[in-house]
C-alpha cells in the first residue's frame, strides 16, 4: 500500500506531524500531486549523485508541467496558479543544489515512515501500562483547559447578569427620585415605600450577585494557574526533552499543535478575564458603595491576571526546528563557519492581535561568561538578516519567524590563542538566544528563548566528533545554559549508549541495531571482559578519545565510519537485513563452523578507521574440518564504480586446476546469494572488479583482493589464489600459457 495513502488514514495528531515536515521551499502540494511517482525513487542514492539529483529536478519539474496541462483553465485556475508558484520556488531554491532537493525529500520520507511506526506502534500498545499514563495526562489536561473555559463562560454570564441588575438599580432609582421631587401626597408616599423596599432588594441582590462574580473570577484565577503551572512545568518541558531526543536521532517528537491549543487556550481565558475586569471596573466606577466586594478585590484580580498572562507568554516562545545546514539536516546542531543555516521560532500562544507585533532578534553566546565556558573559549559573530517579524502562517497559522540565511564567522582577536581552553573546539558549546517584546496596553513583556547548545567547526573533517558531543549532551543533561558541560562530562549507562547508537542507524536507513549487534559493541567499548549490564558505565573519553582497536581509531570515529560506508555504498542491502555487520572474528567462526560449505557472512572491519566491509566464508577442507576466509575489507573508495553485490557476484578463486570457481554461495543462514542480491546486480554482466591492490601480500589477517596464495597444510589448496576477477582471469590465462602459474603468485 502506498505510503501517502496510509498516511492519510491517520488520526489528526498524526496528520498534524506529516504537516511540520513540508515548508515553503518543498510543499506538502508537490507531495500530494506526485505522490506516487516520488516513492519509486531511491533518494537516498540521489542525495549522493549530482548527476542524478540533476536529472531528478528536472523529471519533477516536467512532472508538474504535465500535471498543469492537463488542468481546465475555467475550472482550476487557482491551482495552476499555485502550481507555476511552486516551480519558480523549486527553481529558485534548488536549481543550483539538486541535492539539496533529494535530501530534503529523502528525510522527509524518513520521518513519513517514523510516523506511520509511530501510530503502529501507539495503537498496538494503547492498552499498555505506559499508554495509558501518557493518555490520561493528556486528558486531565483536555479536562482542566475545558473546565476553565466553562469557568470564564460562567463568569461572563455572571458579569451580564450583574450589569443587567445594576442597569434595573439604576433606572428605579432615577425614577424613584422623579417621583418624590414631584408628588408628595399620602397616597403617593406609599407607593414610594414600596418602591424604596424593591429597590433595597435588587441592591442586596446586585451586592451578593458582586460577591458571587468576584468569587467566580478568582476560582477561574486559580484553576488557570494550576493549568499553566502544568503547561509551563511539565508538559513543556516533556515535548523539550522529546525534542532533544529527536534531534539526535530519536523517536520523532509530538507535534506541536496540541500543546500550542492548549496554551492558546489559557491566554484566550486570560484575555477574556481582562475583558471581563475591564467592565467590572466601568460598573465600578458608575455605581460604588462602601465595602463593594468588586472595588475591593479589583486590584489583587488584575495583578493575579496580569502576572499569569506575562507568565504564560513568556514561557510560549519555542525553538520549533534548532538550528542545521541545510547540507546536513540529519545533524541538527552542528554549524560550520561559513555556511547557512537555519533556524525557526514559534509562539505557542496563537492571538490574532499579535500577528505582526513580535520582532524577534537572533544574537550568539549572549550573557556569555567564563563561569560558564572556559577560558579560551571562542567568539564568534552572527552573519545575514538576524531579526524577523513573527506572523501567522497561510498553511498551518501557527505564529511563528524562520531564519534561513544565518551564518557564523568567528571574531579574531590579536594576541589571541585558539589552544589556550581546556576543550578541543568540537567540545565547546554555545547557544543562540532569540529575545522579542510585547506591549499590551502598559504592560511591557520581554519574551526570550535560547536554542539547544550548538558545536561550531571550522571543517567538515569536525562533523564526526562535533556530532558525538551533541549526542552526549543532549542524552545527559536537560540545561540548555550549561555551556561547560565537556568540562567535567558525566557518565552515560551502557543501556541509554545503547539506545543512541541504534538511534544512529535508524535515523539513516531503515533498521537499527539488533540485539547481537549492540552485544558486539558493548564488548567493544565496555572490554571483552566486562560484564554487559544496562547500567555499566561509559565514559565520555571511552567513547571518543581512547583507542578501540589496534588501528589507534576512537570508538565512535570507527563506527561513524560504518555509518557513512553504509549511507553511500550499502544501503540496500543493510535495510533488507542482509549484513551482519557487528560480529567479531570469533563469534564468526562459531557461526559458520556448522554451515554448509559456500556459506558466508557480512560483516564490518574492527579496524577501518573511514569503515569497510568483508566477506567470510566457510569451505570443507581435506581432513574434514570447516576453514574460514575473509577477504581484504572493501571501503568506499573501492566501492565508488562498483557495487557491493556486484563484488559478491563476481567474487572467483582459483582451484587447483585453475579453473575460476565463487565460493559465495548461501548467504547466512543458508539464503542462496542470487536470491538475496540478484535485484540488485548490474545490467553488466562482466562488471569489472576492483585492481588497486599492488603488493601481493598484505600484512593484515585478511587476504588480498588480486592474486594471492591461500596457504593449505593439506597442500589441497596449493597456488589456489584469490579474487579473480573476470577480467584478471583472462589475463592470468594468457600468461600462463607463456610463462606458468608459479611465476605469478
Amino acid at each position: 500500500m502506498a505510503l501517502w495513502y496510509q498516511l492519510q488514514q491517520l488520526d489528526s495528531r498524526y496528520l498534524e506531524q506529516i504537516g511540520q515536515i513540508y515548508n515553503d521551499a518543498f510543499p506538502m502540494e508537490i507531495r500530494q500531486y506526485l505522490s506516487q511517482w516520488i516513492e519509486t525513487i531511491d533518494w537516498d542514492g540521489v542525495a549522493l549523485d549530482e548527476s542524478l539529483a540533476r536529472l531528478r529536478f528536472h523529471d519533477l519539474l516536467s512532472k508538474l508541467d504535465e500535471l498543469y496541462g492537463r488542468l481546465n483553465p475555467s475550472n482550476n485556475f487557482l491551482l495552476q496558479h499555485n502550481l507555476r508558484k511552486i516551480q519558480r520556488n523549486l527553481q529558485e531554491h534548488f536549481q543550483e543544489n539538486p541535492m539539496y532537493m533529494a535530501m530534503i525529500i529523502s528525510n522527509a520520507l524518513k520521518e513519513e515512515r517514523s510516523i506511520l511506526e509511530m501510530a503502529i506502534r501507539t495503537q498496538d500498545n494503547t492498552d499498555s501500562p505506559q499508554g495509558n499514563i501518557v493518555m490520561e495526562k493528556q486528558k486531565q489536561l483536555d479536562n482542566q483547559v475545558n473546565e476553565l473555559k466553562k469557568k470564564v463562560q460562567k463568569s461572563e454570564q455572571d458579569i451580564q447578569t450583574l450589569e443587567d441588575l445594576q442597569d434595573e438599580h439604576d433606572f428605579k432609582m432615577k425614577t424613584l427620585q422623579s417621583r418624590m421631587e414631584v408628588e408628595v401626597n399620602a397616597s403617593i408616599a406609599k407607593e414610594i415605600q414600596m418602591e424604596q423596599l424593591k429597590i433595597r432588594d435588587i441592591y442586596l441582590n446586585l451586592n451578593r450577585m458582586r460577591e458571587v462574580v468576584v468569587k467566580d473570577l478568582l476560582n477561574t484565577l486559580q484553576l488557570a494557574d494550576l493549568t499553566q503551572s502544568t503547561l509551563i512545568s511539565e508538559t513543556l518541558p516533556e515535548w523539550k526533552q522529546r525534542q532533544q531526543i529527536a534531534c539526535i536521532g530519536g523517536p520523532p517528537n509530538a507535534c506541536l499543535d496540541q500543546l500550542q491549543n492548549w496554551f492558546t487556550a489559557v491566554a484566550e481565558c486570560l484575555q477574556q478575564i481582562r475583558h471581563q475586569l475591564n467592565t467590572l471596573q466601568e460598573l465600578v466606577l458608575n455605581f460604588t458603595y462602601k465595602n463593594d466586594p468588586i472595588a475591593l478585590n479589583m486590584s489583587s484580580l488584575q495583578e493575579q491576571m496580569q502576572s499569569l498572562f506575562k507568565n504564560l507568554l513568556i514561557n510560549s516562545i519555542v525553538v520549533e526546528r534548532q538550528p542545521c545546514m541545510p547540507t546536513h539536516p540529519q545533524r541538527p546542531l552542528v554549524l560550520k563557519t561559513g555556511v547557512q543555516f537555519t533556524v525557526k521560532i514559534r509562539l505557542l500562544v496563537k492571538l490574532p492581535e499579535l500577528n505582526c507585533q513580535l520582532k524577534v532578534k537572533a544574537s550568539f553566546d549572549k550573557d556569555i561568561t567564563e563561569k560558564n565556558t572556559a577560558k579560551g573559549f571562542r567568539r564568534f559573530n552572527i552573519l545575514g538578516t538576524n531579526s524577523k517579524v513573527m506572523n501567522m502562517e497561510e498553511s498551518s497559522g501557527c505564529l511563528s519567524a524562520e531564519f534561513r540565511h544565518l551564518q557564523l564567522k568567528e571574531q579574531k582577536t590579536a594576541g589571541s590563542k585558539t589552544n589556550e581552553s581546556p576543550l578541543v573546539i568540537t567540545e565547546e558549546l554555545h547557544s543562540i538566544s532569540f529575545d522579542t517584546q510585547l506591549k499590551q496596553a502598559d504592560v511591557s513583556i520581554d519574551i526570550t528563548t535560547t536554542s539547544l547548545p550548538v558545536v561550531v567547526i571550522s571543517h567538515i573533517s569536525q562533523m564526526p566528533s562535533a556530532w558525538a558531543s551533541i549526542l552526549w549532551f543532549n542524552m545527559l543533561c536537560t540545561d540548555y545554559q550549561n555551556l561547560g558541560f565537556f568540562l567535567n562530562p558525566l557518565l552515560m549507562m551502557w543501556g541509554d549508549l545503547a539506545k543512541v547508537l541504534s538511534w544512529q542507524f535508524s535515523s539513516i536507513t531503515k533498521r537499527g541495531l539488533n540485539t547481537e549487534q549492540l552485544s558486539m559493541l558493548a564488548d567493544k567499548i565496555l572490554g571483552p571482559e566486562a560484564q554487559e549490564d544496562p547500567k555499566s558505565p561509559v565514559s565520555w573519553s571511552k567513547f571518543i578519545k581512547t583507542s578501540s582497536n589496534e588501528r589507534g581509531v576512537a570508538f565512535w570515529l570507527w563506527l561513524d565510519g560504518i555509518l557513512d560506508l553504509i549511507k553511500r555504498c550499502l544501503l540496500n542491502i543493510w535495510n533488507d537485513g542482509y549484513i551482519m555487520g557487528f560480529v567479531s572474528k570469533e563469534k564468526e567462526k562459531i557461526l559458520l563452523q556448522d554451515k554448509r560449505p559456500g556459506t558466508f557472512l557480512l560483516r564490518f572491519s574492527e579496524t577501518c578507521k573511514d569503515g569497510g566491509i568483508t566477506i567470510t566464508w566457510v569451505e570443507q577442507s581435506l581432513n574434514g574440518q570447516p576453514q574460514t576466509h575473509s577477504v581484504k575489507p572493501y571501503r568506499k573508495s573501492d566501492l565508488v564504480n562498483l557495487t557491493f553485490p556486484d563484488v559478491i557476484r563476481n567474487y572467483m578463486l582459483m582451484d587447483t586446476e585453475n579453473i575460476p570457481e565463487n565460493p559465495l554461495l548461501y548467504l547466512y543462514p543458508d539464503i542462496p546469494k542470487d536470491v538475496a542480491f540478484g535485484h540488485y546486480y548490474s545490467s553488466t554482466s562482466d562488471a569489472s572488479e576492483d585492481m588497486d591492490v599492488d603488493k601481493p601480500f598484505a600484512p593484515d589477517p585478511y587476504l588480498q583482493r588480486r592474486i594471492i596464495s591461500v596457504s593449505d597444510p593439506e597442500g589441497r589448496l596449493q597456488n589456489r589464489n584469490l579474487p579473480l576477477s573476470p577480467e584478471d582471469f583472462c589475463v592470468l590465462q594468457s600468461i600462463n600459457k607463456n610463462n606458468g602459474m608459479d611465476e605469478l603468485v
